[in-house]
């Protein structure tokens, strides 16, 4: 029955207009508190419950965000959720939630849907951000967000930190622990994150203290616990024993600890191992893991506050931001 109920209904139970009705549900102060009063109560009685949709076609705006993640079920992407739905929730946005699972075409048939739905913004977390991409992205009648996500050409608004450096900071600190050689545990390479930042910044940690770079050092995991273990596999088949690993995700790193435990090795004393990220996963293996902190609630709560300036044609001073970072060490060092 109250699905039923207008703000008609609402107007005549109260017997004042339905402009009056209107101001009151938009929480209008120019309304008699007696008047108000009357509204609300009838508002109670009846069950009313304001059409967001109708509301939405009035003011062209919904106040509803899109967020495209790849996968909500990993603790990764959950704290960025997380902070976007916090800022969202502060400035009385809703959200609508999908996962993309990194697949091109679902990213981009996603972007669409939520376009279809008339959300007001999104925001977007990816790999490998392609031209095709780019060019939705600039179609978009709303603003877009990109969060945790790299994009070449700089033209979309993101939240990043600064994975060139914060790799070159890990494994610099490694290496000034004495290992003369440190091997790499890297995501995808096809992402830009992985290929053009941390790898890159793995290499100019090693050029600058004239170690040469060895390709055999590197192995490529695609972020799952499995590929860690698949990693360490690998390049414990090598000849020369390693001491250091830089490994490019927790979850990777975890499987990296439980490799080399299942092959006799004590961490720290046999190799030291710094991860990426600093998810609960660091606390919860032992050794604790040493992690280069990216600090995923911020940026995902950072990312919705600039998309509400966007959204409200707010001035925004830099549309690109890039948060700081640091190693939060623990056991899996020395």
């Amino acid at each position: 029955m109250t699905l039923n109920i207008t703000i008609y209904d609402v107007a005549r139970e109260a017997n004042v207009s339905m402009a009056t009705v209107s101001r009151v549900v938009n929480g209008n102060p120019n309304v008699k508190p007696a008047t108000r009063k009357k509204v609300l109560e009838a508002i109670e009685r009846l069950g009313y419950r304001p059409n967001a949709v109708a509301r939405g076609l009035a003011s062209k705006k919904t106040t509803t965000v899109g967020v495209i993640i790849p996968d909500i079920s990993s603790i990764f992407f959950a704290e960025l959720a997380r902070g976007i739905e916090d800022i969202a929730t502060m400035y009385k946005y809703n959200i609508i939630l999908s996962n993309s699972d990194q697949n091109k075409d679902k990213e981009l048939h996603l972007l669409n849907t939520m376009l279809g739905k008339q959300v007001d913004g999104i925001v977007f977390m990816g790999g490998n951000i392609s031209e095709e991409h780019v060019a939705e992205f600039k179609k978009s009648p709303v603003p877009i967000v990109l969060a945790a996500t790299l994009e070449k050409s700089n033209q979309i608004p993101s939240v990043n930190i600064d994975y060139k450096q914060a790799a070159f900071d890990a494994v610099t600190n490694l290496l000034e622990r004495g290992h003369k050689q440190v091997a790499f545990v890297s995501g995808p390479l096809h992402d830009l994150i992985n290929s053009e930042e941390k790898l890159e910044g793995y290499r100019q940690a090693l050029a600058e203290k004239g170690i040469p770079y060895q390709e055999e050092l590197v192995m490529e995991g695609d972020y799952s616990y499995d590929s860690g273990i698949e990693g360490y596999e690998k390049l414990s088949e090598l000849s020369s024993p390693l001491t250091a690993i830089f490994v490019a995700t927790d979850e990777m790193a975890l499987g990296v600890i439980h490799s080399a435990q299942d092959r006799g090795k004590v961490i720290p004393d046999d190799v030291e191992i710094i991860g990426f990220d600093n998810t609960r996963l660091a606390t919860m293996v032992r050794p604790q893991l040493t992690t280069v902190v990216q600090p995923m609630y911020d940026i995902g709560a950072v990312a919705m506050r600039l998309l509400t300036k966007l959204m409200n044609k707010e001035k925004v001073e830099d549309h690109i931001v890039v948060l700081p970072h640091r190693i939060e060490f623990r056991k899996s060092t020395k």
